[in-house]
């Protein structure tokens, strides 16, 4: 294995070990690299950029020869949160717990001939996690949701003549689920029932993208992601499950389940529209919106089978609506070799008030962003920072027990993300 296959492989590897939360609308992400993270994910028509195989596969034709990069984008999120009762009175307040993540992303891009180019990309394109306090009510929602993917895509880009490119590829997505919650909070008993479900899926999408260019100045570009179903198996756990009699009065005695659970989730197909503008040989502005098919997150339906008196169907209704993306970004040549970019981004909240939940806590996202590169004949560098107000969210509080909240809402608040974003690219 050569060098460039072994650090693809790493990068495969560390999307999947590492806990990733932020990006965009829903649970979508959009930090690919540090470059895309300076200019608010508006980076669909970067010169030489082997990271084109995310942001716009049809910009893989703007790589001259070969290239190889790798990213990772540090992410460190908090979060407050209220809960009410159904009264509307303030029953409980709390933290989102989450600790730093990474975002990875290796990519390889080959020039083949003057009119064919081949990419191929390891980074996530969906992704989260949060963390509450075990023994809170809000735990009888979720107090550990965790989604790890990675998405492997393939692509092959056509330049057709001055002004159009097109490309093509196909995405290998993968995605791990674990989700821990307890199922009841039962104040005759009291003892909490500590659930544990973890689960993997692989699955396969597609995507294709174009690019025209007007003249040497202004291009549009279009980028199509298909959706992509998973069918997910897991394992299900419980804990100090309370036994009773047959008159249905507790005996003081305690057990665990185990079990298999199921369910399908459909992850959404986006639509990525783009047009740049270059003022002159130094100055560059994008501009770039994002249209996301959340309506296919209806529910989120787990059946469990072969835990004794806990099967059955676990529904969860979410009925999540489309939501965009909008980004402007900016990248100004200070000379050759250095190059300064800034951005800014705004997404659409997807989630209704009656289909939230503490999976993804978010509202409303402004993401602010500046970021710095330096290049050579050979390899570039970038670093860049960002920092994105998650906003607040109001929804409808469900749980499976019989807390004082259910039936209530909950104010998520005071939420934020830092971001630290790095890539190495090496051209040959």
């Amino acid at each position: 294995m050569n060098l460039k296959n072994k650090v693809l492989a790493l990068g495969i590897l560390c999307a999947l070990g590492l806990p990733q939360a932020a990006g965009a609308e829903g649970f979508a992400i959009n930090e690919w690299s540090a470059e895309g993270v300076a200019m608010g994910g508006a980076r669909m028509f970067a010169e030489g950029d082997a990271a084109n195989v995310a942001y716009n596969p049809a910009s893989i034709t703007k790589v001259d020869g070969e290239a190889f990069k790798v990213s990772a984008t540090y992410i460190s999120p908090h979060g407050e949160y209220d809960l009410y009762d159904v009264a509307d009175t303030l029953i409980e307040s709390g933290t989102n717990r989450v600790h730093f993540g990474f975002a990875p992303g290796t990519y390889y891009v080959k020039k083949l001939n003057d009119k064919d180019w081949f990419g191929i990309g390891a980074f996530s394109r969906f992704a989260m996690v949060s963390e509450f306090e075990r023994n809170s009510q809000v735990s009888t929602n979720a107090f550990l949701s965790r989604l790890d993917g990675v998405s492997v895509t393939p692509t092959f880009a056509h330049k057709f003549d001055d002004k159009w490119s097109a490309a093509i590829g196909a995405e290998v997505n993968y995605v791990r689920l674990t989700m821990e919650k307890n199922a009841g909070w039962d104040d005759n008993y009291g003892s909490l029932i500590p659930t544990h479900t973890k689960g993997e899926s692989y699955a396969l999408g597609w995507n294709a993208a174009a690019n025209y260019a007007f003249d040497d100045k202004n291009e549009i570009g279009v980028v199509y992601r298909s959706r992509i179903k998973h069918s997910m198996e897991a394992d299900f756990n419980a804990y100090n499950v309370p036994l009773t009699d047959t008159s249905g009065l507790p005996t003081g005695q305690f057990t665990d389940f185990s079990g298999d659970a199921y369910g399908e989730v459909t992850l959404p197909e986006s639509w990525h529209i783009g047009y740049s503008h270059k003022f002159n040989d130094k100055t560059r502005v994008e501009l770039n919106a994002v249209r996301t098919g959340w309506d296919t997150y209806k529910n989120l339906d787990i059946m469990l089978s072969g835990t004794g008196g806990m099967d059955g169907l676990v529904s969860n209704p979410k009925n999540w609506e489309d939501g965009w993306r909008y980004a402007i970004g900016v990248e100004h040549k200070l000379s050759d070799k250095y190059t300064l970019m800034a951005g800014y981004a705004y997404d659409e909240s997807s989630i209704p008030y009656d289909g939230g939940d503490f999976m993804v806590p978010t509202g409303n996202r402004k993401t602010y962003s500046i970021g710095a590169r330096y290049n050579d004949k050979d390899q570039t560098l970038a670093i860049a920072l960002g920092w994105m107000d998650v906003g607040d969210l109001q929804f409808k509080f469900r749980s499976e027990g019989d807390t004082a909240a259910n039936g209530g809402r909950a104010h998520t608040h005071d939420s934020y993300t830092k971001i630290i974003g790095i890539s190495y690219q090496r051209n040959f």
